[in-house]
């Protein structure tokens, strides 16, 4: 049965609920995800965002709500929505005696593609992954990045409408992490629209062109990497103190020249940090400040906020509201 997203929209969640006893899971999430696009759904732990994985790929069943993946209703026609998605969990789904082609080729079968179509659609997702390279060394040995990517390869075996991601890049090295971005942005040249869930901040802002922030079940925010930063009101200035015992100091010097409450210090980086309204007079304004405090710098810089500092911020507003 055909659901009601639009020819724009790969998914679409209204009010989307899910208990585990007590405790609950989802609590009213709303979604749209335009196709074609990578969305980003952000949250600590515990936020729901696997949760909400599950039942859009017809894992779960939701308590209530709507949910609409490819043009079908996930509780009304699961079948018709396991059709057209492709899903890469938290962990790799991958027999580790066989190498990269074989299970590939496997996953086809699977899904009923035939040996001819399996092995060809294989070979070039292989291509595509910098996996082909690899010969006949079993999976088993392959690095964490190799494993993510084949894992995605995996994924999009069957060309699907939706690719879900599931925190993929969870407990590898930056080497590791910027070999799975790389096929992510690759997944997308099919016309593929990508669901990535994340706790990594650096992640969304990478990958996704819509973000949205999830904390307890519930979406509390949602927009661009920018819109979102801007959202915290004001850019940053970044200071860093030569001595860590005048970090105190430094503090109370920047947060009266930029007129900031309360800066933000980090003592294992000898970093002060503060919002500021007018960069360059902030600039100038803390420059002047530091000298006549006697206070040596050994960097000062102006920024954007990061994502990190968004979620913070807007997970705050969020809970002493409730």
């Amino acid at each position: 049965m055909t659901g009601t997203t639009g020819p724009t929209d790969a998914i679409t969640v209204t009010g989307l609920r899910k208990a585990f006893g007590t405790r609950q899971a989802l609590d009213g999430l709303d979604l749209t995800v335009a196709r074609g696009t990578v969305h980003g759904v952000l949250g600590p732990n515990g936020a729901g965002k696997t949760t909400a994985v599950r039942v859009l790929t017809t894992l779960l069943r939701p308590d209530g709500g709507t949910a609409v993946v490819a043009g079908h209703d996930v509780a009304r026609d699961p079948a018709a929505v396991r059709r057209r998605i492709g899903l890469v969990g938290q962990h790799a789904a991958l027999d580790e005696d066989l190498d990269g082609r074989q299970n590939l080729d496997l996953f086809g079968r699977l899904h009923h593609l035939g040996a001819r179509a399996a092995a060809h659609r294989a070979a070039e997702l292989l291509e595509r992954f910098g996996l082909a390279d690899t010969g006949r060394t079993p999976v088993g040995r392959y690095s964490g990045g190799m494993r993510r990517r084949l894992d995605l390869a995996a994924g999009l075996l069957t060309r699907p409408d939706v690719l879900f991601l599931d925190e993929p890049t969870t407990g590898l090295d930056p080497r590791g992490r910027a070999e799975v971005w790389d096929a992510v942005r690759s997944a997308t040249d099919e016309g593929t629209t990508v669901l990535l869930t994340t706790q990594y901040l650096e992640e969304a802002d990478q990958l996704a062109g819509r973000v949205s922030v999830v904390d307890g079940g519930r979406r509390v925010a949602e927009g661009t990497p920018d819109e979102l930063k801007s959202r915290t009101g004001a850019d940053r200035i970044d200071v860093v103190v030569r001595d860590a015992a005048r970090l105190t100091a430094a503090a109370a010097v920047v947060g009266a020249a930029v007129r900031a409450a309360e800066p933000v210090t980090d003592p294992d980086r000898r970093l002060v940090s503060a919002p500021v309204t007018d960069r360059i007079a902030a600039l100038a304004d803390t420059l002047r400040a530091l000298e006549a405090a006697g206070i040596a710098a050994d960097d000062i810089a102006l920024r954007r906020p990061t994502l990190d500092e968004v979620f913070l911020h807007l997970t705050t507003q969020e809970r002493d509201a409730a």
